[in-house]
């Protein structure tokens, strides 16, 4: 099995590490594959999506990282249906979309938020 080199911030080593414990992984490497074959279903689930969906969006992040937040809501405006800003704690927010379109085009603003380091949780919810 090829060896890759990865680097992680010292928080994200440290969740990772209560998490390997917790659900009893043998070792980091272990975790990362699981983690990496969620993505890549996530990701098959999404490119088979076709046609006119309807689906919620929803992303987390800390209250100073808006910018990516006002930059992918304005580029994706014609499929918002319903847009909620709340703080869930002193510092940190959820945004909640009710989205309607184009399936690709949905799938294609998760992703959009998904690729930025500053989200701290995205899920994308058919419905």
């Amino acid at each position: 099995m090829p060896i890759v080199s990865l680097s992680f911030p010292d928080q994200m080593i440290r969740d990772m590490d209560e998490i390997q414990k917790s659900l009893g992984f043998t070792g980091r490497s272990e975790l990362v594959r699981a983690a990496i074959r969620l993505m890549l279903e996530e990701k098959r689930e999404k490119d088979s999506l076709r046609g006119q969906v309807t689906a919620i969006l929803a992303v987390t992040h800390n209250q100073e990282d808006e910018e990516p937040v006002t930059r992918i809501k304005h580029a994706f405006e014609d499929i918002i249906r319903t847009h909620l800003h709340n703080k869930i704690t002193r510092y940190n927010c959820v945004e909640l979309f009710l989205l309607e379109g184009d399936a690709q085009k949905i799938a294609s603003m998760s992703n959009g938020f998904q690729k930025e380091d500053k989200m701290k949780s995205v899920k994308l919810v058919i419905v």
